[in-house]
């Protein structure tokens, strides 16, 4: 049991790393939300899947999926957090 969950850490640490370097500016989180950014990214990216391809709504994603997941994600964040703390 304790073996999936760090594998899930890892990847989720992976994946949120490679998202933040993908999109330009800089984003004001530490090592755990982005851990949580890219863990997010792959069940977004498996939701973004289920809408393309068919299958079940709630599944993970592969390495491609859950970095577009987790792109998006940080791009909707970036978005929130720039209009919200400009008014």
């Amino acid at each position: 049991m304790l073996i999936p969950i760090i594998g899930w850490i890892i990847f989720g640490l992976i994946i949120g790393a490679l998202a933040r370097l993908i999109v330009p500016g800089r984003q004001d989180i530490g090592l755990i939300r982005t851990t949580l950014l890219g863990i997010a990214g792959s069940f977004i990216g498996g939701f973004i899947g289920y809408l393309i391809f068919n299958g079940t709504p709630l599944q993970a994603s592969g390495w491609v999926g859950s970095l577009v997941g987790a792109v998006l994600l940080l791009v909707i964040g970036m978005r929130s957090s720039r209009s919200s703390s400009a008014t």
